[in-house]
């Protein structure tokens, strides 16, 4: 057997090429874009379109977000998919409170969107009454492509964002005084 190359573990002399500078904002972010992990609410045929998104033509797993959760508790983008009803309104928003921060939300389809075609007494008029929601896509159904749109679009949103600012204010304000 051959002795390990010592060259290997010698001082790098082109260490620049090694480093990275930057915001902490920036790198919390770029973590939290590329690793999504959808918590897929299928409440009607939407749900099938969602489904189809995840399977090989489509391939979420390109973009960091095949791990689909069926816990909230593991999960921090929801995507409801379908006609939200009041029935079912106040177990969306439970699994929504147990979701922990950060958590976004996205209203996939009509439906979801703006109650559809659905002008009744027991379809909630669109999800965005009960939580907010940060990315629509329109549709009915959406094709799996808009799903995917929308996912880029979100993950275009968190780039954007002051992660430590926005949700760790606490010690923000420790550091400033």
């Amino acid at each position: 057997m051959a002795a390990p190359d010592a060259t290997l573990a010698a001082y790098d002399s082109k260490i620049e090429g090694n480093v990275v500078f930057t915001k902490l904002d920036a790198a919390i972010n770029w973590m939290r874009k590329n690793s999504l992990w959808p918590m897929p609410m299928g409440l009607a045929c939407c749900a099938i379109e969602m489904m189809a998104a995840a399977c090989s033509r489509y391939d979420l797993s390109r973009f960091g977000m095949e791990v689909m959760r069926f816990s909230p508790r593991q999960a921090d983008v929801m995507i409801v998919a379908g006609t939200v009803t009041y029935k079912m309104a106040l177990a969306v928003k439970r699994i929504w409170d147990q979701m922990p921060e950060p958590k976004w939300c996205i209203a996939m389809g009509a439906c979801a969107s703006s109650g559809g075609m659905y002008r009744s007494y027991a379809v909630l008029q669109g999800i965005d009454q009960l939580i907010p929601v940060d990315v629509y896509i329109s549709g009915c159904p959406p094709r799996p492509e808009a799903l995917l749109e929308g996912l880029m679009r979100l993950q275009r949103k968190i780039e954007g964002e002051h992660a430590l600012a926005d949700q760790k204010k606490e010690l923000v304000e420790d550091l400033i005084s």
